[in-house]
């Protein structure tokens, strides 16, 4: 998060083929005071470029794009922005939330529709800030023992080390145990700053893995690789995700 986001301007990306849609996007944030627009990229290789060039706090991605697909993008790049995609197809939704987004808006689309989907983004931008503060904090103090989860509910404490992997969630995040999962409050960057970054491992935008209960790991593609966990679910890790874990490994 840039030092913009911290005093309350947002700068954001708008990543879309279509003028016309470019155009009414503009013309939406217009009035937005809080949000600064940076750049505008008509297709993927370039959205690629910009975020990397940028490093914006937020981006409005495309599915569709010419050269790489906007979950293409999303999936490849290291760089994390609060992402909002916008899209003629509403059969990626499921994809996109899995990979971290804010919010999927399907064209046409208005400004009220727009303007709820900003509320969420800075919420999440609000959230990720604090987490920055928290983590800065948290190195120099003593990482949690257990994360305070929801279940039917009532709020149980759970043992960090029962923990075997932790998703995001369009509402939040989901604590995953070989017993079952709990909703947890916050996104992933807060509740990474309580955890000890030698056991806990942010393989992907949407998944921290526990490294103590990590099966195996095995090479899925040329960049990726696949975590395997002791419940029997398994995980693909971004690039950035695999290069973690490279590093963890030695």
């Amino acid at each position: 998060m840039s030092r913009d986001t911290e005093l309350g301007v947002v700068r954001a990306l708008v990543c879309e083929d279509e003028p016309l849609a470019r155009r009414a996007i503009r013309e939406y944030l217009a009035d937005v005071a809080w949000i600064e627009i940076v750049g505008e990229a008509p297709d993927g290789k370039e959205a690629m470029r910009l975020i990397h060039k940028l490093e914006p706090d937020l981006v409005f991605l495309d599915v569709r794009m010419p050269g790489m697909s906007g979950l293409e993008v999303l999936d490849a790049t290291t760089h994390r922005a609060a992402v909002v995609f916008t899209t003629a197809f509403d059969e990626y939704a499921v994809t996109a939330f899995e990979l971290g987004a804010v919010d999927y808006l399907v064209k046409p689309f208005g400004r009220e529709r727009l303007l709820d989907t900003l509320a969420r983004v800075r919420v999440r931008l609000v959230g990720e800030g604090m987490a920055g503060r928290d983590r800065r904090a948290a190195e120099s103090g003593p990482r949690r023992s257990r994360l305070f989860a929801r279940r039917r509910g009532a709020i149980v404490p759970v043992p960090v080390a029962d923990v075997v992997r932790i998703d995001a969630t369009p509402s939040g995040a989901e604590l995953v145990t070989e017993g079952g999962t709990l909703d947890l409050d916050g996104t992933l960057g807060e509740i990474e700053a309580y955890l000890d970054p030698t056991d806990f491992v942010r393989v992907h935008r949407s998944h921290i893995v526990n490294m103590a209960h990590v099966t195996s790991i095995r090479r899925y593609d040329e960049r990726r690789l696949e975590v395997r966990l002791s419940n029997g679910s398994a995980i693909v890790a971004s690039r950035q995700g695999s290069r973690e874990l490279r590093g963890v490994m030695g």
